[in-house]
């Protein structure tokens, strides 16, 4: 588990093909032990640590994952949000964050707003139904709270903090991002 809170930027090192899925090599620092088997949150999917080698952490990505999230789209070069998992004592700072992500959503606008950017993000209805004013989403692993909701879109503040420390700052119109809806909506939205 997690909290959408991001620790570090990594970077996409390189990309193997294997018979079913793909590996990435990720370089980036780490602040806490960080062994084979730990859990990585890598753009808000949950991922496992296949072998490691000095700052360069390995990762096996399955068919289903590839399906379901942008890892597909990424390149060699490409920057990505790393977060560790949630440790017991540790400030939750975000929200609960698991990792599984719902879908990808797409930025459909980028608004100024003084120092701050208001990004709007268009998800389909499965996605949608989850999503509440002034509820959490994860965006690309990132803890945000929804500012405003459109009939399939949802609006976000980000503040210069979360443009600087994240990759939420290199976001472009027409961009895609992973999303991950708040549990908790998950769960009010059943019974």
């Amino acid at each position: 588990m997690f909290t959408g809170i991001i620790k570090s930027i990594g970077e996409i090192n390189k990309i193997n093909e294997k018979e079913q899925g793909i590996e990435l090599v990720i370089a980036f620092d780490v602040n806490q032990s960080i062994s084979i088997g730990s859990s990585v949150c890598i753009c808000g999917v949950c991922l496992t640590v296949t072998d490691l080698k000095d700052n360069l952490f390995s990762f096996d990505v399955m068919p289903e994952t590839i399906r379901k999230t942008t890892l597909n789209f990424k390149q060699i070069g490409s920057k990505v949000n790393i977060e560790m998992v949630l440790r017991v004592g540790d400030e939750l700072g975000g929200h609960f964050v698991y990792g599984h992500i719902d879908g990808i959503g797409k930025v459909v606008s980028i608004k100024n707003e003084g120092d701050n950017k208001l990004v709007e993000f268009e998800v389909d209805n499965d996605i949608m139904k989850y999503i509440v004013p002034q509820g959490s989403v994860a965006v690309d692993g990132v803890s945000l709270t929804v500012a405003r909701l459109g009939s399939n879109t949802f609006t976000v503040s980000l503040i210069p903090f979360t443009l600087e420390n994240t990759t939420l700052g290199e976001l472009r119109v027409g961009e895609k991002v992973n999303i991950e809806s708040d549990m908790l909506a998950k769960f009010a939205n059943k019974s």
